[in-house]
């Protein structure tokens, strides 16, 4: 018999984990022995807080993240075979979803080992439901190229197809890159073009506004480093 493997959303920042997390994650975690974690420290730091503390040095532990070979995830994969149900935990929300846990998953999949994901909190889901922008039809872009002249590129792409099809376009940037990203918006997008910011969501600093380029230029923001969702409507 092979194990099962659970899905467990962790928060996407702040130490309430209650406020975000229901019940059913906090018990499933609380029987569970081994995980697929993207960084140790984090996942320590979280095991601990949903109630395992005390019991870390004990658990079994197996890293994988954007620098883990083929090989790695393989090796997240023997418990599973054998018999043991592991959870997977990625940095901050939701597994799998723009993150390297998805290698595990589908291994999974292809070995017939059931998938059981929990429910907690996506930035990417929260951001669109509070943006006002269309959430019957919507992509996400992930990252846009790290190059200036590239990254401006992929944006007109992406209104045109917004234009087009009124499609959503949903992106993210690494924290230290946010006001860049936004700079290059405000530069290549139409005046008339929406743009929804969503910063630090679920956290008391949490920033949520969507409005035109025009506005925005009016009334300038600085997002920081801070874990941001980027929307664009045209």
């Amino acid at each position: 018999m092979h194990g099962h493997l659970f899905l467990i959303p962790t928060p996407l920042g702040g130490d309430d984990l209650r406020h975000v997390l229901p019940d059913a994650v906090f018990e499933t975690v609380s029987r569970l022995d081994t995980f697929a974690v993207e960084e140790l420290r984090t996942a320590r730091r979280f095991l601990s807080a949903a109630g395992l503390k005390g019991r870390i040095d004990s658990l079994e532990l197996y890293e994988l993240n954007e620098h883990s070979t083929a090989q790695d995830a393989e090796r997240c994969l023997k418990p599973l075979l054998e018999g043991k149900d592991v959870g997977l935990l990625s940095e901050a929300g939701l597994p799998a979803v723009a993150d390297p846990g998805a290698a595990l998953v589908r291994l999974a999949h292809e070995h017939d080992i059931e998938v059981i994901p929990l429910t907690g909190p996506s930035s990417l889901m929260l951001a669109l439901m509070s943006s006002g922008m269309n959430g019957q039809n919507f992509a996400f872009n992930g990252y846009l190229p790290v190059k200036p002249q590239q990254r401006k590129e992929s944006l007109r792409k992406l209104e045109r197809l917004s234009v087009q099809t009124g499609q959503t376009q949903i992106l993210i940037e690494t924290p230290y890159r946010n006001d860049a990203m936004l700079a290059d918006m405000l530069e290549v997008c139409k005046d008339t073009t929406r743009i929804c910011i969503a910063a630090d969501i679920t956290l008391p600093t949490q920033y949520i506004r969507t409005r035109t380029v025009a506005m925005w230029k009016k009334s300038p923001v600085t997002v920081g480093k801070r874990p941001c969702v980027f929307i664009i409507s045209a």
